[in-house]
């Protein structure tokens, strides 16, 4: 079993304000699992029970929405906490949880986390603030969604997913997701998302290769989504 205080990930979490102690108590009562590409962790709906930190891998955050299409909220990716706000809130996931990779995630039950929560001031604080930023974070996905057209949200979503996750050796997007999932995170139908990357192409602000995208001209994609 590894130890949480000498786990990397607890530096990118609300985990780095727990003591040594309290980091040797919460390795004693995880749960370590390997969730392959395209599983579920959680769905929409079920009561989770603890908070999942994320290892290794990216997963998506979905929302069913009421034409029965699955919309991307958010990615979620290594260092990242998933469930503290149903915790917190004590109700069932918001969301549902889905592999865009092989994933390694450590499960810690709620009684623990609630025990930190009540006892390490700048682990509360530092939770409260993570899920303070989710609300900003949604809160511009709303506006987005709302205000820009689904040009401008393929431009400013291309830059974020280089921005986050990176680029390989050859310029290609580290994270390669399926035109479906692109077009859900833009909030459109799969065939306008693939007409648009294709205008894209032809307009050298992006290049096509096989499934894989590489960002061309990062300038002009900033300047559109603005």
């Amino acid at each position: 079993m590894g130890k949480c205080e000498q786990c990397i990930v607890r530096e990118f979490s609300s985990f780095k304000a727990l003591t040594k102690d309290e980091l040797v108590h919460m390795a004693n009562c995880k749960t370590s699992k390997t969730i392959r590409k395209g599983e579920t962790i959680f769905s929409e709906g079920d009561t989770i029970g603890g908070v999942f930190c994320v290892k290794d891998g990216v997963c998506k955050m979905t929302k069913l929405s009421s034409n029965g299409r699955d919309q991307i909220v958010h990615l979620v990716k290594r260092g990242e906490l998933l469930g503290q706000r149903s915790m917190i809130s004590d109700e069932p996931a918001n969301l549902s949880a889905v592999a865009l990779e092989d994933m390694q995630v450590c499960f810690i039950p709620k009684s623990e986390i609630l025990t930190f929560f009540n006892q390490n001031n700048r682990f509360s604080m530092g939770v409260m603030k993570t899920i303070c930023g989710d609300l900003k974070q949604a809160d511009d996905i709303m506006v987005n969604m709302a205000q820009k057209t689904v040009k401008e949200r393929l431009a400013l979503t291309l830059i974020y997913l280089e921005d986050t996750f990176g680029t390989n050796a050859d310029g290609t997007l580290k994270l390669q997701l399926s035109r479906d999932e692109i077009a859900s995170m833009i909030g459109t139908a799969t065939e306008s998302c693939i007409r648009l990357l294709s205008e894209f192409n032809k307009l050298g602000l992006i290049e096509l290769v096989g499934k894989k995208i590489v960002v061309r001209q990062r300038a002009k994609l900033e300047r559109m989504g603005e």
